[in-house]
């Protein structure tokens, strides 16, 4: 079972899924006409492209990445990634024919950008608004898929280690148990604050198996509650991440 674990969390560490755990940034483009006309957005000839400087010599396109991507509709656009670049520049084609590119700008932190994009007659213009103070993240959809999807998947681990071992069944209530707790934390207090999201990973790790412990500790003992944790959350992470990549294409 160590190596299994091994196994398991070596290639995790690898996959670009840690954004998974917690809620993922979002970027909010609010469009703002100064011209005569309201033409409508070109959606797939346009894109948002990521800085890494404030000259943008080093840029890219966001790209379509599992649950990343940009997207236009009437008035607006949205973009949702792992990780955004410190700095950006909107490039935005119109029904008409015309492209206009914004200045290169700062995305600053936060889980929800909002930004004011005034469209002039020959460029656009980008102008960050005040964010409002904390979102309730579990107004998200999201976070009760993730919730209801990785508790499943944990579950399921658990009994094939009971199984396995030959243990009680008794272990799997720990095993929710803890993945709630961990799971409203993280999405509740921790992704306000915390933004690298392989720290929230392992916090889950160490905070589920202490969990699992004192509610098994007839049936486990530390070192295998603490093996434990690391299975099911190796485990539901990495088959979340390609469940959540396959959905996301649809």
């Amino acid at each position: 079972m160590k190596k299994i674990a091994l196994i398991l969390l070596t290639v995790l560490a690898y996959l670009p899924g840690w954004a998974t755990i917690t809620p993922l940034p979002e970027i909010q483009f609010d469009l703002i006409y100064n011209t005569q006309g309201h033409p409508l957005i070109q959606p797939t000839q346009s894109e948002l492209v990521l800085c890494q400087d404030r000259l943008c010599m080093q840029a890219a396109a966001l790209g379509t990445y599992g649950a990343q991507k940009f997207s236009c509709g009437p008035g607006a656009c949205h973009a949702t990634a792992y990780e955004f670049s410190p700095f950006a520049r909107l490039v935005l084609m119109f029904e008409d024919g015309s492209v206009r590119t914004s200045q290169i700008f700062s995305i600053p932190d936060g889980l929800i950008t909002p930004f004011n994009v005034y469209v002039n007659d020959k460029e656009l213009s980008v102008q960050a608004v005040d964010a409002p103070p904390h979102e309730f993240l579990w107004k998200r959809p999201q976070a009760w898929g993730s919730l209801v999807l990785i508790l499943i998947l944990e579950v399921l681990c658990a009994a094939a280690y009971v199984l396995y071992t030959k243990k009680s069944f008794a272990i799997l209530y720990g095993v929710a148990i803890a993945n709630v707790v961990t799971t409203f934390i993280t999405w509740g207090f921790l992704a306000h604050w915390i933004t690298q999201s392989a720290l929230l990973w392992v916090f889950c790790v160490v905070v589920e198996a202490v969990l699992i412990g004192l509610i098994n500790r007839k049936d486990l003992l530390p070192k295998e509650a603490a093996l434990l944790s690391v299975i099911v959350n190796v485990t539901s992470y990495t088959l979340g991440m390609i469940i959540s990549f396959t959905l996301a294409q649809i």
